[in-house]
């Protein structure tokens, strides 16, 4: 950090300023401010202490953006194989190498989840997907019925080639739980099969992965206990 004599601090490295000019401070009082603390806190925090002190919990949604940042290698290794094999998932689904029934290609997909677990993909689509491109995308992200059977009427015949993500960290999130009964509901009304459609992104050993593993569900990928709110 950095501060001139008009009271304005800046970073050397990032384009970001502050200016204090109208606080009331004198350049003596931010001196004396207590920076070293704040910064040993952060790197307590990025060396992998616990933050959550309630659940006992680590905080570290930014090792997956940073998988180096992890403070055990081992962790680092987990991260890098499962974004991997995300990124591989997705490529066989987009060229063809993963089938729905049938033999044919996926042509949509539908994503059960409520909160962060759905917000973080809509504001991804939002920001970043040109319209009409790849695989139409659909959200359960509520228990409202009215919205759900509007989700499953205008996927009408598209249901058969539809791949079906449902995302719980917890895996027993009640509402998530609804929309993905009424989906399979749906699925088995239409004749259609279930598991080799069903993707679940949900913490290791839930109840969610649980029933994804009994029922032979196309993947599973994990969501650690230390990411916090899954838009970060």
């Amino acid at each position: 950090m950095s501060l001139s004599s008009s009271l304005v601090v800046c970073h050397p490295h990032l384009p970001w300023f502050l200016d204090a000019t109208l606080m009331g401070f004198d350049e003596a009082a931010v001196d004396a401010l207590p920076w070293k603390p704040a910064f040993d806190a952060m790197h307590a925090l990025e060396q992998g202490a616990v933050a959550n002190a309630d659940e006992g919990r680590r905080v570290g949604h930014y090792w997956l953006r940073a998988p180096t940042l992890a403070p055990e290698v081992g962790l680092a290794r987990q991260i890098t194989d499962t974004l991997d094999a995300v990124t591989g998932f997705a490529e066989s689904v987009r060229s063809g190498g993963i089938l729905a029934e049938g033999g044919e290609r996926f042509t949509d997909v539908l994503h059960v989840g409520i909160g962060g677990s759905a917000l973080g993909p809509q504001l991804l689509i939002d920001a970043l997907v040109e319209p009409g491109a790849g695989l139409r995308l659909h959200f359960l992200d509520n228990t409202d019925p009215d919205g759900i059977e509007r989700v499953l009427s205008r996927l009408g015949e598209a249901l058969r080639t539809t791949l079906v993500i449902v995302v719980s960290k917890s895996g027993g999130t009640p509402e998530t739980a609804n929309g993905m009964k009424l989906v399979v509901q749906r699925l088995r009304e239409r004749g259609l099969e279930v598991g080799s459609r069903m993707v679940a992104i949900t913490g290791e050993g839930s109840a969610l992965d649980r029933q994804a593993v009994s029922e032979g569900w196309l993947r599973r990928f994990p969501l650690w206990d230390w990411v916090g709110g899954r838009t970060s």
